[in-house]
């Protein structure tokens, strides 16, 4: 059967839609993108925030309709928003064929005449046929419990996946050209606690069992650590990974805000002056280390002196790449009930101050790579305007820029011996916004 696939929410969410898309090949399906040829239609779903429930509503309501149409058969919802709203859902979408909790692969697998082993585990295929570039979901679930989250209500605790079967994914899909693993968790510093690990441990665990696993594909092969949390990542932990050939020197270090008094409204306490001096210490051990965050605006309790002191914070830090959103009163979280509520178009006129500033300091990073050398994974040979366009080790997929490799005006650019997956080297010329350009170097 051909299958329509949508894949909505955070590389946490492709990673389990392109599990669930292995088992459905394994079991006889094809993943396609043409209505015409698609007789069902799966969406993993995200329920994160409202403005995410929204979106996924929405989206299942064109699922539905092309199902009254009569242009697929099936329909299967899937994912964040079943766990969270799962009675409300069937309420309101009756003509829903199957909803399915996160994880809950063998239910879509069975309903669609499939055969479902608890014990085989396969790696990933992707959606997207980008195979050089390969998620590896480390965790699932989180115990930190922020006062705004709701990730431990619809994910549950923490559950570290075993070492062994992640090194067994991780062979098998940099075997099959999966140069890039992308290790994604909730907090990628808490792996192995749930075994009794201390935090770190367990990732420095399994950072070294993946470097040896991975050493006949050394020279072109990279790890990307996604999502650490501040208050775990130390001097030790930094020292450790800039040892490490494979892992990137970037890191995602999502810290919400820089003021004490929000973090702890947050049930995010950090000690005094830990963020300024971790981030101080990874600059100072490699000046072009690449640096992302996420920053929360509008959170119950955040004044203009706070906000003020927090774009302060930024731009002491430099962050070469920044995500920021605006608080949502979630219901069933702690924070949702919290004095001080700051006025939704106060909290979006942050974010766009944030925004503005962000841009300037992207760009002046992306300034100090001029006259550099970058090692580039190619993802697009766009021949229309005659550009190759990649990623370096400072961009992850699909939330950060690109590098685009112009031709050199000196001669063509040589695209036959270069395609989607490869590794090039190229000279930087210039930055604008989020992105680089250059040449490359034969």
């Amino acid at each position: 059967m051909q299958i329509l696939f949508y894949s909505m929410g955070c590389p946490k969410n492709t990673a389990d839609s392109e599990h669930l898309a292995r088992l459905l090949r394994l079991n006889g399906h094809t993943i396609t993108k043409s209505l015409r040829n698609a007789r069902a239609a799966i969406i993993n779903t995200c329920g994160f925030i409202q403005d995410a429930v929204k979106e996924n509503i929405n989206a299942i309501l064109e699922l539905e309709e092309l199902k009254t149409q009569k242009k697929i058969k099936k329909l299967i919802v899937f994912g964040c928003l079943v766990n969270r709203y799962e009675e409300e859902l069937r309420k309101e979408f009756p003509s829903v064929d199957l909803f399915a909790r996160s994880e809950d692969f063998e239910s879509v697998i069975k309903f669609l005449d499939g055969e479902f082993d608890p014990d085989f585990f396969p790696f990933t295929t992707p959606l997207d046929n980008k195979f050089w570039t390969r998620y590896l979901k480390i965790s699932e679930g989180c115990n930190s419990r922020c006062s705004y989250c709701t990730i431990p209500s619809i994910r549950g605790p923490l559950r570290s996946v075993p070492m062994e079967k992640l090194i067994k994914e991780a062979e098998a899909l940099n075997f099959n050209g999966g140069w890039e693993l992308c290790l994604v968790g909730q907090d990628l510093t808490v792996y192995g606690q749930d075994f009794k690990l201390k935090s770190n441990t367990g990732l420095k665990n399994l950072l070294s069992s993946l470097d040896s696993a991975l050493e006949r594909n050394a020279h072109r092969t990279w790890i990307r650590l996604m999502y650490l949390h501040p208050n775990r990542v130390d001097e030790p932990l930094i020292d450790f990974l800039l040892e490490q050939k494979k892992v990137l020197r970037y890191l995602d270090i999502p810290i919400q805000h820089s003021d004490p008094e929000i973090l702890k409204l947050m049930n995010r306490p950090c000690p005094k002056g830990h963020l300024k001096k971790i981030f101080k210490y990874i600059r100072e051990a490699d000046p072009e280390f690449a640096l992302r965050t996420t920053i929360m605006t509008g959170f119950p309790g955040e004044t203009e002196e706070k906000f003020e002191s927090l774009l302060e914070f930024i731009s002491e830090v430099e962050f070469d790449r920044l995500g920021v959103f605006v608080f949502s009163p979630e219901e069933g979280t702690p924070a949702a009930k919290l004095p001080g509520q700051v006025p939704h178009e106060v909290a979006v006129e942050r974010c766009n101050r944030i925004l503005e500033l962000q841009s300037r300091i992207t760009e002046e990073r992306g300034e100090l790579f001029i006259g550099h050398e970058l090692k580039v994974l190619v993802e697009e040979l766009d021949e229309e305007n005659n550009v190759v366009i990649g990623r370096s080790f400072r961009d992850a997929p699909d939330i950060d820029g690109v590098v685009i490799v112009e031709p050199d005006p000196e001669r063509k650019l040589r695209k036959k011996i270069v395609k989607p997956g490869d590794f090039i080297r190229v000279e930087i010329t210039r930055s604008e916004g989020p992105n680089l350009y250059g040449n490359r170097i034969y």
